[in-house]
């Protein structure tokens, strides 16, 4: 019995039939609509690869703002980490500078 594939082996393999074999057929003015289509699912493909992040406790934000935290290096720790992995996500290139 064959397994069934995960959502990120799905996306990328959509990914690379659309940048090998549909994009070289498009024309000029339609093939950024298709890497626009292909940033797309990457960025797809690593939010679901990162959707095990542990995510803030609830009253987190309020309890920042309240000045609550204003000494806290373990909340730091986490908002750093948090600010790392949505740029895992949305900029990838941004951590390697």
């Amino acid at each position: 019995m064959q397994e069934p594939p995960d959502a990120a082996n799905l996306l990328a393999t959509a990914r690379a039939v659309l940048l090998e074999r549909i994009l070289p057929a498009l024309p000029p003015g339609q093939q950024l609509d298709a890497r626009m289509v292909a940033r797309a699912i990457e960025i797809a493909a690593r939010l679901i690869a990162d959707s095990a992040t542990p995510q803030a406790p609830p009253g987190f934000a309020a309890a920042i703002r309240a000045g609550l935290h204003d000494a806290d290096e373990a909340a730091l720790a986490m908002l750093r980490a948090d600010a790392r992995a949505r740029l895992a996500v949305s900029n990838p290139r941004a951590l390697r500078e």
